[in-house]
């Protein structure tokens, strides 16, 4: 779905600044997506940048259980998981000059100062790291009529000042009417007084005018609409006309955000400040594809059998990914996370509770741990012909189950498990056994994929040539190929000129599919990736 771009008359860029105060996982990707996603419905050209005030480089080396999905970009940025909502929200790729993190702008600076280009001056903080800062989401926005910019963490952090003074610096030098600040915060409700509690949000506003910002427009999380008398009293202590305040309450879906700010007029208050002519929405197509997560013809349950369950979030755009093609199929998504350790001793009746699932799907994953109650799970699932779909690490894992199950290579296992083993089923790549640095040093991003023709990819994504997203450093050895191929499994999609094998299929099952790229980084609202859809489909 492509949105029609009206070019504008106003003065152009402006940027959005969301911050947020009181605790940390509000939902400030959220809003931010969904202000973008409703400037966009008017004809703007929208984009997002999310900053962390992390010390990394990127979010490529930091562990998914404490943070989060790594999401990768087109051009093989390791980014933060709210990127991925960025794009699934406005359906345009995202770069990785669109995460900003501290690490990266103290390595333009020092890197800058090391070529002499500060002319012998102190470097501080101010002026010159919130100089790197300002030009980079101007670089942004340059192509843009609107940057939305969150912020990540809490006004108060330490790590995020450099940043909001920023902002507060761009407010001065831009105008008034070019830059605007939504700050999310909380009204909790006490189970002892039942009611919703305003001073966290009072407090969080005082902390942010401290330091010289002055929210117009507040977005207050609360877990039920947001009740006039607390509207009110938001207003009057917090000094924000009452129209500004927005309730931001719990709903069932996230793609509802944008129609529950739209309700309350948020557009207007945005367009009055920012001086934006076109305020009306073309919302007929975001609409048919909210309804879909609402209209059900049935269910389906799908079993998750990873290595981060315990956060959810580690596998988000899996799960939007089974959420978008199970909403386009009219099912009801049921999801169960498993976690591959309690298979790991290869007990049978263990693994059985598998059977309740209409599929099984294996996400990426990096390490031994909780390999092998993958390597049991996937088994299982093979031999009983529940369908199945592996992504990445569950790409590899498959190829590992099948060549000790049916090809009689018992010890088959990764070079990622035994470092020595150069005959490993699962090598390293060529490039990667030198590497030195773990950061960024992956085969990342997008590249192009040969379908081989009469295949079950061939029929899923109807076309010889694809381009998906990837993140590895192994890759199947082509030594074994003749023996998989002997004992039935088709390597149906290949790269780099047929050096790297990218799908595997079994054809006498139902449905066993695996892909070493990551297809969740593909999905949209209303346009699934093709892999997810057509694994949903055998499903129901």
């Amino acid at each position: 779905m492509r949105y029609k771009y009206i070019k504008p008359s106003n003065k152009f860029p402006k940027f959005i600044f969301i911050t947020g105060g009181v605790m940390s996982g509000l939902g400030k990707g959220i809003v931010a997506s969904s202000v973008a996603k409703l400037l966009q419905l008017t004809g703007l050209k929208v984009t997002c940048t999310k900053i962390d005030p992390y010390v990394n480089y990127d979010a490529g080396t930091m562990n998914p259980t404490a943070h989060g999905e790594v999401f990768v970009t087109d051009d093989g940025g390791e980014c933060d998981m709210d990127m991925g909502n960025y794009e699934r929200f406005l359906n345009s790729p995202m770069t990785k000059w669109h995460n900003i993190t501290t690490g990266r702008i103290y390595s333009d600076v020092i890197k800058a100062e090391r070529e002499g280009k500060y002319l012998g001056q102190c470097v501080q903080i101010i002026p010159h790291v919130t100089d790197v800062i300002k030009k980079s989401l101007k670089n942004i926005a340059k192509e843009y009529d609107v940057l939305v910019v969150e912020c990540g963490g809490t006004v108060g952090d330490i790590e995020s000042l450099p940043f909001l003074e920023s902002f507060r610096q761009m407010e001065l030098e831009e105008g008034d009417s070019e830059t605007l600040f939504i700050h999310v915060t909380l009204a909790p409700i006490l189970d002892v007084v039942g009611e919703q509690k305003t001073k966290p949000t009072q407090h969080s506003v005082q902390e942010l005018r401290r330091i010289g910002i002055h929210p117009y427009i507040l977005a207050v999380r609360c877990q039920k609409p947001l009740r006039k008398e607390a509207r009110h009293k938001i207003s009057m202590f917090a000094s924000i006309k009452e129209q500004c305040v927005i309730s931001c309450h719990d709903c069932s879906s996230i793609y509802d955000v944008p129609e529950i700010l739209k309700d309350q007029g948020i557009i207007d208050v945005i367009s009055g400040k920012l001086e934006l002519k076109n305020r009306k929405i073309r919302w007929t197509e975001w609409e048919k594809i909210t309804d879909s997560f609402f209209n059900f013809s049935g269910n389906v349950n799908i079993g998750i059998v990873g290595k981060y369950v315990n956060l959810p979030d580690s596998y988000i755009s899996v799960y939007q990914a089974l959420l978008h093609s199970s909403a386009k199929l009219g099912r009801k998504l049921n999801v169960e996370w498993i976690d591959s350790e309690k298979f790991e001793n290869g007990s049978k009746d263990e693994v059985k509770v598998l059977n309740k699932f209409d599929g099984i799907l294996v996400p990426g994953g990096f390490g031994i741990r909780g390999s092998e109650g993958i390597i049991n799970s996937i088994n299982f699932v093979r031999e009983r012909n529940i369908p199945f779909l592996g992504i990445c690490f569950g790409f590899q894992l498959s190829l590992i189950e099948f060549a000790r199950n049916q090809c009689a290579i018992t010890d088959a296992s990764s070079q990622e498990f035994n470092p020595d083993d150069d005959n490993s089923l699962v090598k390293f790549m060529p490039e990667q056994e030198h590497a030195l640095n773990l950061g960024g040093s992956m085969r990342l991003g997008k590249h192009d994929i040969t379908i081989v023709p009469r295949t079950l990819a061939d029929k899923i994504y109807q076309n010889n040539k694809i381009q998906r997203r990837h993140r590895h450093r192994y890759e199947f050895n082509q030594d074994y190929r003749q023996i998989m191929e002997e004992k039935g499994m088709v390597l149906s999609g290949h790269s780099d000129m047929g050096r790297r094998i990218e799908i595997l299929e079994i054809p006498s099952n139902k449905f066993f599919f695996a892909v070493q790229y990551h297809s969740e980084f593909s999905s949209i609202p209303g346009r699934p990736e093709e892999a997810f859809k057509a694994f949903i489909t055998s499903c129901t």
